[in-house]
């Protein structure tokens, strides 16, 4: 199928250098750049709902700039100023460049994968491990999560932006011979767009593994994906355009029927002669259009056993994946029943210690009380035999006074 015009499902390059305007040049094709989808924010009321407080938080894990941007806009409108003491974990040093938007990069603690994967950012996250982290992602994000799970990071999920289809106008005209899409809800939107996706014939560009499944349960055929051979879609898509232009039959010279100009002396050859050879020439042809025919249908089925392959590989992948996160999830909650358990009984020891510790304590109070009582009447007591003494002195000196008066 000859290629005139592509439709990438990306915003268009702010840069002259895109490898998509290379294919124009090279290739002499239109490559038209439009959005499928477009990200909208939470509102402060809607994230509230999720009962996250971000300020119980020392710590931000950053995948992607769409995430930079939605956590500082959430901080603004839910009126948190966001404290200098913050760590930022970033997938990729681009990512971590554009904290530069929003902080002084060199006065704050900003780390980053130096392969651009989460895996690479794991041994720096581990050295942190006394952290609290905080995750902003979309409704609808990848497994970029099932690693920190894998090894046991304590995070917490926060959904600050989600996706939404880029609707087509009605009436839109439609007139792309191929279309990239590089995430799930591209395909969402394309086949919601247009019903009829199934009977259009056109070439279908994909990467990444779920939307590589999302295609498969469309029924949508993938023609083209990134390999170990082409690790962009660019180039992969450079493949397939050089590949189609080799496939290309070249235009061969019409026969000339008109006889060459002889001299009168030659002999005119014979016209069931001439006939022959055209027909001999068109079996010729015919024959070399049948084995094009069977080489491009050979190469079809190739071509659509290997993408059977891969979705079948990419489907296995993702239950594998699946199967993983739900067994760390099984090992999390067995170890959160199995501490809880543990913890039980140092609950009733404590429990048991802090009854006896106030049964001592109302003893003691009894005891102080009954010590008071004694000491209370000792002290009447004296009080009385005071008293008792001073009556006796003063009768004392009463009846010496009546003696001497005698």
């Amino acid at each position: 199928m000859s290629i005139k015009k592509i439709l990438v499902s990306q915003p268009k390059p702010t840069s002259e250098k895109s490898p998509y305007y290379d294919l124009e040049r090279k290739y002499g094709v239109e490559v038209v750049f439009r959005q499928f989808i477009k990200v909208e924010g939470l509102t402060s009321r809607e994230f509230r709902q999720s009962k996250i407080n971000v300020p119980d938080y020392t710590a931000i894990i950053l995948t992607a700039r769409t995430a930079v941007d939605h956590f500082f806009r959430l901080c603004n409108e839910l009126r948190y100023k966001v404290p200098d003491t913050l760590k930022y974990f970033c997938v990729s040093e681009t990512v971590a460049n554009y904290l530069q938007k929003y902080v002084i990069y060199r006065k704050r603690k900003i780390f980053y994968s130096e392969t651009g994967t989460m895996d690479g950012l794991i041994p720096i996250i581990t050295k942190h491990n006394k952290e609290t982290y905080l995750m902003p992602v979309s409704d609808v994000h990848n497994d970029k999560t099932v690693v920190l799970d894998n090894h046991k990071v304590k995070y917490v999920k926060a959904v600050m932006y989600r996706t939404v289809s880029n609707d087509f106008k009605p009436g839109e005209t439609f007139d792309y011979d191929m279309v990239v899409f590089f995430t799930p809800a591209g395909i969402k939107s394309y086949t919601n767009n247009f019903p009829d996706y199934m009977e259009r014939n056109v070439v279908v560009a994909a990467m990444g593994s779920t939307t590589l499944e999302e295609a498969a349960k469309m029924g949508l055929k993938v023609d083209i994906t990134i390999t170990h051979e082409t690790p962009s879609m660019a180039s992969a898509i450079e493949h397939y355009l050089k590949k189609t232009q080799n496939e290309e039959p070249e235009e061969k010279d019409e026969p000339n029927d008109a006889p060459e100009a002889t001299s009168a002396d030659e002999p005119q050859p014979q016209p069931v002669k001439a006939t022959a050879a055209v027909k001999a020439a068109t079996q010729e042809d015919d024959e070399a259009a049948r084995l094009l025919a069977e080489k491009r249908s050979l190469a079809s089925k190739k071509a659509a056993a290997t993408r059977r392959a891969k979705a079948e590989a990419a489907k296995e992948a993702a239950r594998k994946r699946s199967e993983a996160a739900k067994k760390a999830a099984a090992t999390r909650r067995a170890k959160a029943e199995a501490a809880k358990e543990a913890t039980a009984p140092k609950a009733i020891q404590v429990t048991g210690a802090s009854d006896l510790a106030a049964k001592r304590s109302e003893a003691a109070k009894k005891a102080a009380a009954t010590r008071r009582a004694k000491a209370e009447a000792a002290k009447e007591a004296a009080r009385k035999r005071s008293e008792a003494a001073k009556k006796a002195a003063a009768t004392r000196r009463a009846m010496a006074e009546a003696a001497k008066k005698k």
